[in-house]
């Protein structure tokens, strides 16, 4: 963040300036105490286990040029900040989530010069970012989202957090709720936006496919033209849902749509695919001005093709040419739990897509582990997918299902009735009580498995973030 006086703070996002109206904020903005440094912006939310209005002075000790509060400040906190010239706010209505969209839409507008690419999407929108990360990264110096700051606080963050000399900006955009991508695209305003799909995640909060629809196509509402660029949002041909959102929200609203996939009237068509012993692909793509290329990807998955096909889509309405976007592409790393691959100390590989999971997603690294070269034994470890509404155990069956159909060696089931629904969808397509294993915790799985893995073997490791397979991953890596 451009360096900011605690009063334009306050001017811009309607916070109380409690004290400290010529404080300098010239560092991160943070929502953790224990990262403040010298000229940082506290942010301090209040939350269901933690008060971060309790660590307000000790983020002041620590260097923090200013503190946003969502409550009254202590005594101590205050007498601090008076002494040493720092600066206390409070923001409006206590909101301190609405205080960082308001001061990310201000940064932003200090910021014309910005690139701003946003991504969502029900399956697929970090690879989707990573990879445009990577290819805008051959014309501009790039900023994107890291880990999960994708929703209402981390986006913000990583807007104020763009390093000095950035001139491209890659926001991934999550949701559980209507309204909440629509402030966080009014706040970044992006040039550019890819919708990876609309699948069944959140089905528990917005009930439809119609309504997951709906909600990722609020990227559109801040969209607008920047760098001499007009807005164009990239969608995947091959989801039914591709049509309702270019021609309902975004011919309304003036902004150009392209598709990718395998149809002749794509922007981007893949017209050859071939995927190596390892599960990566080479794929033939054609645009539609005619130019070829041979694209090579080092993530597993055939899925990552499409993704790529984004990210080539949108690199070439920001100048990047095709060929420098595939060759940054083949030379990219995935963010951590994401198809990741690694291997134990007995030899044994594993896949950590432990960060997040659906219905499709799952299909498609099942696929991975099913495609992958393997001299010993193939184990899917499969745990719960969560905010799948009212269908959740047929989804989960459905899964356990399509794993049983791809003859794998061992279907490793964890997490309670969920996880029992995988087994029992497994059962249904004939599935032997000798291929299947269920627990009810991770530690009991780590207990029996990691006996028993040996070199040749490849495991997968896939389910919800909150369902805790991340440390599966680490107790097999130990």
């Amino acid at each position: 963040m451009l360096p900011i006086a605690a009063s334009e703070i306050a001017l811009h996002t309607s916070a109380q300036l409690i004290t400290g109206a010529d404080a300098v904020v010239c560092g991160e903005t943070i929502i953790d105490s224990r990262k403040a440094a010298d000229g940082a912006l506290f942010v301090a939310f209040k939350g269901e286990r933690s008060d971060g209005n309790r660590y307000a002075l000790s983020a002041l000790e620590a260097g923090a040029a200013a503190v946003v509060l969502s409550d009254d400040p202590s005594d101590e906190a205050l007498a601090y900040a008076r002494e040493h010239g720092c600066a206390l706010l409070r923001a409006e209505d206590d909101d301190c989530e609405e205080f960082l969209l308001r001061l990310a839409s201000y940064e932003r507008s200090r910021h014309p010069e910005w690139l701003v690419v946003g991504v969502t999407g029900s399956v697929g929108k970090t690879t989707t970012k990573d990879m445009l990360a990577a290819v805008l990264s051959a014309g501009y110096a790039t900023h994107a989202t890291v880990g999960n700051y994708n929703n209402l606080i981390g986006m913000p963050i990583t807007l104020l957090n763009a390093p000095a000399g950035t001139q491209a900006l890659v926001l991934e955009m999550g949701m559980d709720d209507r309204g909440q991508i629509e402030r966080m695209s009014r706040a970044a305003r992006p040039v550019l936006a890819a919708i990876t799909n609309v699948g069944v995640s959140h089905l528990v909060y917005l009930k439809t496919r119609e309504n997951i629809a709906r909600a990722k196509a609020e990227i559109i509402s801040g969209m607008e033209p920047a760098c001499g660029i007009e807005p164009v949002l990239a969608l995947t041909s091959a989801n039914d849902f591709t049509s309702f959102i270019a021609e309902t929200f975004a011919a309304p609203a003036g902004i150009r749509t392209l598709t990718v996939g395998t149809h002749p009237d794509d922007d981007v068509r893949q017209t050859g695919l071939a995927v190596n012993s390892d599960a990566t692909s080479c794929a033939e793509l054609s645009f539609s001005d005619g130019t070829g290329l041979s694209l090579t990807l080092p993530i597993p998955g055939k899925s990552a093709v499409i993704d790529a096909m984004l990210a080539l889509a949108l690199g070439r309405c920001a100048g990047i040419d095709a060929q420098a976007g595939a060759a940054a592409l083949a030379n990219m790393r995935l963010s951590s739990m994401r198809l990741d691959v690694k291997t134990c100390a007995c030899g044994a590989r594993v896949i950590d897509d432990s960060y997040n999971a659906s219905p499709a997603s799952m299909a498609s690294s099942l696929s991975v582990l099913a495609s992958m070269s393997c001299a010993g034994r193939r184990y899917a470890v499969l745990g719960e997918m969560l905010e799948l509404g009212e269908d959740e155990r047929q989804m989960h069956a459905c899964v356990g299902a399509f794993a049983a159909a791809l003859g794998l060696d061992m279907i490793v089931c964890i997490g309670g009735e969920l996880g029992r629904s995988i087994a029992e969808g497994a059962r249904t397509v004939g599935a032997s009580e000798d291929a299947l294993l269920v627990f009810d915790c991770v530690q009991d799985a780590l207990d029996a498995l990691v006996p028993v893995l040996c070199e040749g073997d490849v495991l997968l490791v896939k389910a919800s973030r909150a369902s805790g397979l991340d440390t599966f991953v680490k107790g097999v890596l130990a």
